[in-house]
């Protein structure tokens, strides 16, 4: 579009993706967000000291902040959004909620009101019916909400629920909802110019995991020319209602018990703004939604209307994070010492090769996006995509996503919000090597892939050369015996594996060697998702040899939100210690062991690295 771009960034991504793409860079603070990003009115400044016309939000921080945009337009500068007053209309979930029923848009059966006195929240879930949920009035991404099942569950969900809103919104006021036993999570892709809207058919995003979304697909498996209309029909009077302008998305909650019915479908919430899984819409629809964005920002109308408007095949979008799925998806860090995708897919990534996942912010490394002619040939395409993807130098989900696009149900769309949950762990089942994975590895660890003719040869004798790696804190020991530049005997365990180059290409015990990455003591061989070995130096084997479970350690940088021990205190395997804010989430960190409490070692309020002791438990 000819349209050149300002990035601005915080400390932490000097030499971020964004800001090597952009025409010009600005600093504008600290890694913390509350130093950087959520600064307005030093972006504000940048655009001006920059002669920019415009501000795109991008997906998060300050892209639905009325106050933000209040600021932006009183600078003469023009949000690519809504307008303030379309974001306060629906950034309450409970006033948009009756603006919604006002409007004749469906909405879930609840309590949405004012008083916020435990008791009164008791008992309007008790008038609703268990199960409900607890949902924090400001919320987002899953943070401040939870299902409760059982009355006498109640007041400690709330306790809960409304801490985390405190943290992550600054607001723990809650409502409570009816909780849909089989739902699912439909949402529709709305465009306004301020008067009109039109829709992009709908998304289905029920694949989620504690109300995160995992594996979005459009258009919804299943569903019927009859409630594609009704549901896009009530997306468009959401929007018209508050005069909304730009990209957002209406989202639904859907009881699947019996089919899709044009009558089981409730408004939910919106999002006044794009979406993470905006690919997905493109992908059918031809339309970049971008591009969109901008000619509606700059004055033009709808660029297309509703009859204009149509779906070509089937899209789905994987979220790839840097995340330790075995351990409970704890969100990781490290550097990328490799990043690969493959052809056939469209790759959305913030990052590359070289580039650090920091604890300051989200840790999705990015988006997998797959079109194909039919649901059935997109998941196909989706799960080779996934096998094709290569990170090197941090753990990943990415086994997990290709669990998910091989799982029998979710091929044949048997889908809703708690698909993961019942099947978590068939899921989250961690590929085991074989021996020729830690052939492989070990190939890397003693340069033994790039090998010059007289490698293997000595005076006397032929070459033994031993390694020790580990693969999830398993160590095991690698010996070979180098037969010259083209054959190498290994033994691992008491397998023996025989690694041959034939035309240039090496084959371990019969297999094409998979590629690797090397980042430090970090090998990682690019076969069943990704598996990470560890080079074990003989002197540091010790330490591997087990965690101490008398000290509960930080495991990954962040802020000591809370702390629930003191030195005497007599604790059981399993109760919580602390909680650690890292990574846009709370952390709890609990005792490995029954025991007494001998010290704590961080206060709440206090910046940890990751390894810090919090607290110690008497030894036994």
């Amino acid at each position: 579009m000819g349209v050149a771009c300002v990035a601005v960034h915080s400390e932490a991504d000097v030499a971020a993706k964004h800001v090597a793409m952009a025409d010009e860079a600005v600093p504008i603070g600290g890694a913390a967000p509350a130093d950087s990003y959520l600064r307005g009115d030093v972006i504000i400044e940048a655009a001006l000291d920059t002669g920019a016309q415009a501000i795109h939000p991008g997906y998060g921080f300050l892209s639905e902040n009325p106050e933000f945009v209040d600021l932006v337009e009183a600078a003469g500068l023009t949000f690519i959004g809504p307008s303030a007053d379309a974001i306060r209309a629906m950034g309450l979930k409970d006033a948009a909620k009756k603006l919604m029923e006002e409007a004749g848009v469906p909405v879930v059966p609840g309590y949405h009101g004012n008083n916020q006195d435990p008791e009164h929240l008791s008992g309007a879930a008790d008038a609703i019916g268990y199960p409900v949920l607890i949902k924090a009035v400001a919320g987002g991404g899953g943070k401040g909400m939870r299902l409760v099942e059982r009355s006498q569950d109640f007041a400690a969900a709330l306790d809960s629920a409304r801490g985390e809103a405190r943290t992550a919104f600054g607001n723990d006021a809650v409502l409570i909802e009816k909780f849909v036993t089989k739902p699912r999570h439909i949402e529709v892709q709305v465009f306004g110019d301020g008067t009109h809207a039109v829709h992009l058919f709908e998304r289905d995003c029920s694949l989620q995991r504690r109300h995160q979304k995992v594996i979005e697909e459009a258009p919804a498996p299943g569903m019927t020319d009859e409630m594609r209309a009704a549901m896009g029909q009530a997306a468009v009077r959401a929007a018209e209602a508050i005069g909304y302008k730009g990209a957002g998305t209406v989202e639904f909650i859907v009881d699947a018990s019996d089919g899709l019915r044009p009558d089981r479908f409730w408004f939910m919430e919106m999002n006044t703004r794009l979406q993470v899984e905006h690919p997905v819409t493109e992908a059918i629809t031809g339309v970049d939604l971008v591009e969109w964005q901008l000619r509606v920002a700059s004055g033009e109308s709808l660029p297309a209307r509703q009859e204009d408007l149509s779906i070509t095949g089937h899209a789905f979008e994987a979220r790839l994070y840097a995340e330790d799925v075995p351990k409970g998806f704890l969100p990781a860090t490290g550097t990328l010492s490799h990043l690969a995708f493959p052809q056939g897919c469209r790759a959305d990534s913030g990052v590359r090769a070289g580039d650090t996942i920091s604890p300051w912010y989200d840790p999705m490394i990015a988006k997998v996006i797959v079109h194909g002619r039919t649901r059935a040939v997109a998941l196909s395409q989706l799960a080779a995509a996934l096998d094709g993807t290569q990170v090197g130098g941090t753990v990943t989900n990415l086994a997990f996503l290709g669990a998910l696009a091989r799982h029998d149900g979710f091929a044949a769309a048997d889908v809703d919000t708690g698909l993961i949950g019942r099947d978590l762990d068939a899921l989250v089942q961690d590929p085991a090597p074989e021996p020729r994975h830690r052939v492989a590895a070990a190939m890397q660890a003693l340069n033994l892939v790039e090998t010059r003719e007289d490698s293997g040869f000595t005076l006397w004798a032929p070459l033994h050369r031993a390694v020790q790696l580990s693969h999830r804190g398993e160590a095991f020991e690698a010996d070979v015996q180098v037969a010259g530049p083209d054959r190498q005997i290994w033994r691992v365990g008491e397998a023996e594996v025989i690694a041959e180059r034939r035309g240039g290409a090496w084959r371990v015990g019969g297999e094409r060697l998979p590629a690797m990455s090397r980042s430090g003591h970090t090998i990682t061989v690019f076969d069943r998702y990704g598996l990470v070995f560890e080079v074990i130096d003989p002197l540091e084997r010790d330490a591997l040899a087990g965690g101490d479970l008398n000290v509960v350690e930080a495991p990954m940088p962040g802020l000591v939100k809370a702390v629930f021990a003191e030195a005497g205190q007599s604790v059981s395997a399993g109760d919580r210690l602390a909680i650690l804010e890292a990574m846009k989430m709370e952390h709890s960190l609990l005792a490995a062991r029954d025991g007494v409490v001998a010290e704590v070692l961080a206060a709440a309020g206090t910046q940890v690295e990751a390894g810090a002791a919090l607290v110690r438990l008497e030894e036994e």
